[in-house]
Formats: C-alpha cells, sequence, structure tokens
C-alpha cells in the first residue's frame, strides 16, 4: 500500500487542522494506520492510531482531547483533527499502515507516507 500525507501549514496557536492520509490499494480497509511526529532534532513519536475498521483508537498523552483520528475506508482516508494547536505541536507528521492490529510503535509498520509540516507559531 502506498500512503500520501498532506494538510499541513502554518496555523497560529489555537488554531487547527486537519490531516489527511489517502492510501491506494483496495485492501486499505485492513490496515491499521497510525500517525507519528519528528520535529526537529528530536526522535519520531507517536501521535494517534486506528484500527482497521476505526472501531479502536489510541492517543498520546501530549494530544489527548485536541487531536481525533478517523477513517473512511471507502475513499481509502484516514483524518487527524487537530484542534486548539501549540507551538509543540510543530513537527512533520507521518502516517503509517499496518496490516493488522493497532500498533503505537513506529518500527512495527510497514508502510510509511512521506510526511507533511505542521508550524504553530506562537
Amino acid at each position: 500500500v502506498q500512503l500520501q500525507a498532506s494538510g499541513g501549514g502554518l496555523v497560529q496557536a489555537g488554531g487547527s487542522l486537519r490531516l489527511s492520509c489517502a492510501a491506494s490499494g483496495r485492501t486499505f480497509s485492513s490496515y491499521a494506520v497510525g500517525w507519528f511526529r519528528q520535529a526537529p532534532g528530536k526522535e519520531r513519536a507517536f501521535v494517534a492510531a486506528i484500527s482497521w475498521s476505526g472501531s479502536s483508537t489510541s492517543y498520546a498523552d501530549s494530544v489527548k482531547g485536541r487531536f481525533t483520528i478517523s477513517r473512511d475506508n471507502f475513499k481509502n482516508t484516514v483524518y487527524l483533527q487537530m484542534n486548539s494547536l501549540k507551538p509543540e505541536d510543530t513537527a512533520v507528521y507521518y502516517c503509517a499502515a499496518n496490516q493488522g492490529s493497532l500498533i503505537v510503535t513506529a518500527r512495527l509498520y510497514n508502510y510509511w507516507g512521506q510526511g507533511t509540516l505542521v508550524t504553530v507559531s506562537s
């Protein structure tokens, strides 16, 4: 499966953005999908993940209550709605897919998108 992340941009603190992760392949509905982010000088960190059906989700503590992950399997797309953005949310955001269970560990994901930059100004 091939992934294309989009929706990043520059936003002021307190604002919102919605990221999209569009996938190719007719079996996308069998893949769990995760969002990760990497800030300059830092390691890639887990943000959120969703099961293949959308019935289960998981979030990093730092984004709980502000970010929402969802998916539309008919459109082969996973979304990350980001509200109440903070300067510390600034990073390149990546989506990743894994055929199977929802996971939060980056190294266990088999497929990665190219990343989209989110910049939050104070």
